[in-house]
């Protein structure tokens, strides 16, 4: 089934690449389409109360919702800032470690500037995960050689499969004290658009469906990578309704 949906998503790709290049204006408008998509539904997976459109405001606009958290404007501010930080990454087809760390500094800061962009200090676990998560004497060596690894899977397989990789390798390190779920989709997204590929972002609705697939991939890796490449295929088809009138 992976390789049917892979031959699928090239063909969507395809299409994709036959309305570009885009226009300034145009590609302008849908890089902030996907901002607003990708921070709410990113933080909706880890229990942002906003909704796309709260979220849409308080990026656009600025204006703080009534009834809402404080942290739930400050993580759509910070993930809106990571995003943007993400374009200024496209040009070079390579993940650098500090690139990671600052990623996850844009974004979390705000809630948490002492260990912002930094590995935790800390054990920790996933509720509801049997598998343990690293020691944070081993995070520094871990990440150094997650780099390299992202680049093979990068030259060996479909961009799709080495996305897919890149989030499940980043999660299972678990380099932060918190926010590894967000800094996984934007490492995932980074090389995806680094490949070309457009944003993909995972509706809250499959939440359950993303975190099975992933605790199945600490042994077998194929359902998760298969979920991603339903996303990306998602994704593609959504990016060509945006040009049509």
């Amino acid at each position: 089934m992976t390789t049917d949906i892979f031959k699928q998503i090239d063909s969507l790709q395809k299409e994709i690449n036959s309305h570009r290049p885009l226009s300034e204006d145009f590609l302008k408008q849908i890089r902030e389409y996907y901002k607003i998509g990708l921070t709410y539904t990113s933080n909706a997976l880890e229990g942002n109360t906003l909704t796309e459109s709260e979220t849409k405001i308080v990026l656009e606009e600025g204006i703080t919702i009534g009834g809402k958290p404080l942290k739930d404007h400050l993580e759509a501010i910070g993930h809106g800032e990571a995003y943007d930080f993400l374009y200024t990454l496209t040009k070079d087809k390579v993940v650098r470690e500090a690139d990671i760390q600052h990623l996850h500094k844009l974004f979390y800061f705000r809630i948490d500037e002492k260990n912002a962009g930094k590995y935790r200090t800390h054990k920790a676990l996933i509720t509801g995960s049997k598998y343990p998560l690293p020691k944070p004497a081993e995070l520094s060596q871990l990440m150094k050689e997650l780099i390299p690894r992202i680049e093979e899977h990068r030259k060996k397989r479909h961009p799709i499969e080495a996305a897919a990789l890149a989030h499940k390798e980043f999660v299972f390190i678990h380099p932060f004290i918190d926010g590894n779920g967000r800094a996984a989709r934007l490492l995932m997204n980074l090389v995806l658009l680094q490949e070309s590929f457009n944003i993909v972002t995972i509706p809250p609705v499959l939440r359950r469906d993303y975190i099975d697939a992933l605790e199945k991939a600490h042994v077998n890796d194929k359902d998760f990578i298969e979920f991603i490449a339903r996303m990306v295929r998602e994704c593609q088809k959504d990016y060509l309704r945006l040009f049509v009138n």
